[in-house]
């Protein structure tokens, strides 16, 4: 399979204020697809930081695949020693997946608890933290649908997607099916995690340099109210867009 790199704001309800977003952007992890010894692997980390996303597979609330026509096609994880990867019998376009990483708070020295502000006295941030990766395997022949679950997901606003890098490529965050402002946008996760991010406009579009002549990902951030005020302050969702471009033949 070639390996290619393919209103009004629904985040009206969301605070988000630039320098925090800025920090938040840089300190947390987030999910990706990459390839891992010709597999495709899921990862779970920040910048070079890949950490063990083995061990946080009960996390993974959803795991969805399509192929070229956007059909949806069987597709799940599993681990394969130090890391969890897809399987699937068909062809897939897209795959994509869901990590409900849980309540967790910071207390006074730095400290990061899995637990609610209600059960850390000190705490002096607590949130509900959601991640959401989709992958472009192959470039569909219809638009990267809006996969049910993520929250908040990253779109290409167009079917052409780059094929050098330094070309721009336009992004659209949707949130809840809709377009999403003052979404943080990192145009290279994994290379630079302590870029300044480019927030989306009203109409949720951020236009972003593609970074790399192989493995991109792009990580959206949108830190918005509680739904559970006494347990925790805040609801960040983190979503990345991965796609591949092809080098020159060897």
């Amino acid at each position: 399979m070639r390996r290619i790199s393919p209103c009004i704001s629904a985040a009206l309800a969301f605070a988000t204020v630039g320098a925090a977003l800025a920090s938040t952007a840089a300190s947390g992890h987030a999910i990706w697809f990459a390839q891992r010894a010709k597999q495709l692997a899921l990862i779970y980390g920040v910048g070079s930081d890949d950490l063990d996303a083995v061990k946080r597979l009960p996390l993974i609330t959803a795991v969805n695949a399509y192929d070229a026509d956007g059909l949806p096609v069987k597709a799940s994880l599993r681990a394969a020693g130090a890391i969890p990867v897809v399987d699937s019998d068909e062809p897939m376009a897209v795959v994509a997946a869901v990590m409900d990483y849980g309540v967790w708070s910071k207390d006074a020295a730095g400290t990061w608890h899995n637990k609610g502000r209600d059960e850390v006295k000190d705490a002096i941030v607590s949130e509900h933290n959601f991640k959401y990766a989709v992958h472009i395997n192959q470039l569909p022949s219809k638009p990267i649908p809006l996969i049910p679950g993520h929250k908040l997901q990253l779109v290409p606003a167009s079917s052409a997607i780059p094929q050098a890098m330094g070309q721009p490529i336009r992004v659209r965050a949707m949130y809840e099916g809709k377009p999403a402002a003052k979404v943080a946008i990192m145009h290279d996760y994994v290379n630079d995690p302590d870029q300044k991010p480019t927030m989306t406009d009203a109409q949720g579009y951020a236009t972003v340099p593609v970074r790399n002549q192989g493995l991109n990902v792009i990580v959206g951030i949108l830190v918005g109210t509680s739904d559970n005020p006494a347990k925790y302050q805040q609801m960040e969702h983190r979503a990345s867009l991965t796609f591949v471009l092809p080098h020159q033949p060897e």
